[in-house]
């Protein structure tokens, strides 16, 4: 069993960054990929980043590579992802989401999101 806790969620203007954070619970944290999705108002849920167990692999959706970055600290069972150049349409919850697979969007754990609101 995986908890998950994200922070770091809030209001900004265009062009300014956030770092998300996501606390996990477990003594097995290094197992599990870790990822990042959103969802939009009135959109369906999509996927953001994804970091393998070790941190050695990373995944990224179009629409956020070159602008955000996951990163891993295992020692402190904690995930992030930092946020640049943030746009109006980056508006959403975000979650943190465990998973054995690295290469799946079928995630087993889930957080219960942090809202970010990037306002033009």
């Amino acid at each position: 069993q995986v908890q998950l806790v994200e922070s770091g969620g809030g209001l900004v203007q265009a062009g300014a960054s956030l770092r998300l954070s996501c606390a996990a619970s477990g003594r097995t944290f290094s197992s599990y990929a870790m990822g990042w999705f959103r969802q939009a108002p009135g959109k369906e849920r999509e996927f953001v980043a994804a970091i393998s167990g070790a941190g050695g692999s990373t995944r990224y959706a179009d629409s956020v590579k070159g602008r955000f970055t996951i990163s891993r600290d295992n020692a402190k069972n904690m995930v992030y992802l930092q946020m640049n150049s943030l746009k109006p349409e980056d508006t959403a919850v975000y979650y943190c989401a465990a998973s054995l697979n690295f290469y799946t969007d079928a995630y087993d754990y889930w957080g219960q999101g942090t809202q970010v609101t990037v306002s033009s």
